[in-house]
């Protein structure tokens, strides 16, 4: 069985800081922006696709860059997500761009950099839990699932059951999401630029 300790050190906030929140935050300094606004829609969608292209390409990819609609796309998802919790839309995006409101272009373009480090923080995450527990040794796996829980109950919400390890053990989606969720509430990781 793997000790928790192990699991614990992979999933330090430091460790997480420097495998992922550091080299997403070089990218997202690293793109030149020339003006905190935009004239139109086109001019919105092909920046931000451009962004996008740029962040993926350096900080998840590798080098693989998408098209530019695949781009496009994908920066307006996480912009539609991002907006509709502060019950917006894309063109509330659009208008903060347009006419540089709320941060402009550059909070537009900060959002697409959070969004890109958390779903890239919960694949780590996901990745740890994988490496380090075994998929077919479901006692080890409730085991570990319960200390987890135990050490890291700060970070998780009041919605995870701590009397109920085994749901957790089965699929580990909803427990790495509520500990991203802690993080992004606490960790320095997930501080603005």
């Amino acid at each position: 069985m793997v000790s928790i300790s192990s699991l614990l050190a992979a999933l330090d906030e430091r460790t997480i800081a420097q495998r992922i929140g550091i080299p997403h935050d070089e990218a997202r300094l690293g793109y030149p922006l020339r003006s905190n606004t935009v004239s139109s829609f086109d001019q919105f969608s092909d920046t931000i696709g451009d962004y996008y292209n740029h962040h993926f390409t350096s900080c998840v990819s590798n080098g693989g860059a998408l098209s530019r609609s695949e781009a496009r796309g994908r920066a307006k998802q996480i912009l539609e997500c991002e907006y509709r919790r502060q019950n917006g839309d894309i063109v509330s995006a659009f208008n903060d761009a347009h006419d540089g409101t709320n941060g402009g272009l550059r909070l537009v373009l900060d959002k697409i950099a959070e969004g890109l480090k958390v779903e890239s923080v919960e694949r780590y995450i996901g990745e740890v839990f994988d490496q380090h527990v075994a998929p077919n040794a479901w006692k080890d796996k409730v085991d570990i699932i319960r200390q987890f829980i135990a050490d890291n109950g700060a970070h998780l919400a009041s919605s995870i059951r701590a009397d109920q390890p085994e749901r957790y053990a089965r699929d580990f989606q909803d427990l790495i999401r509520s500990y991203v969720a802690g993080l992004q509430r606490t960790s320095s990781i997930f501080r603005r630029l």
